[in-house]
């Protein structure tokens, strides 16, 4: 079992940066496909980047595409989230995930067998 908890979440303004963290416990997840989802209140759980366990591949939701970056420490056991230029439509919880291996596109969250859960993140206009 793999345990995840973010942290790092808070109230910004817009134009403002956070670092979200993911830090995992319970088995090494050197090996893990890691990823972020956000969900705003009354709407679906959305993608938003994901990196390959060798840090080699990232991928990134258009919406967040040149503001976000994702990154992994894996000697550290834990996931990283800068996000920069925050907009009041980022505004959502959001969630670190762990795949053993992805099936399918990396946006898919079914194939994430892990979870954390949660840290809010609210961006003032």
């Amino acid at each position: 079992q793999v345990q995840l908890v973010e942290s790092g979440g808070g109230l910004v303004q817009a134009g403002g940066s956070l670092r979200l963290s993911c830090a995992a416990s319970g088995r090494s997840i050197s090996y893990y496909n890691m990823g972020w989802f956000r969900q705003a209140p009354g709407k679906e759980r959305e993608f938003v980047s994901a990196i390959n366990w060798s840090a080699r591949s990232t991928y990134y939701a258009d919406s967040v595409k040149a503001r976000f970056a994702i990154s992994r420490d894996n000697a550290k056991n834990t996931v990283y989230l800068q996000m920069n230029s925050l907009k009041p439509e980022d505004t959502a919880v959001y969630y670190c995930a762990a795949a053993s291996v992805w099936r399918t596109a990396v946006a898919v969250p079914d194939q994430y067998a892990f979870w954390g859960q949660g840290t809010q993140v609210t961006v003032s206009s």
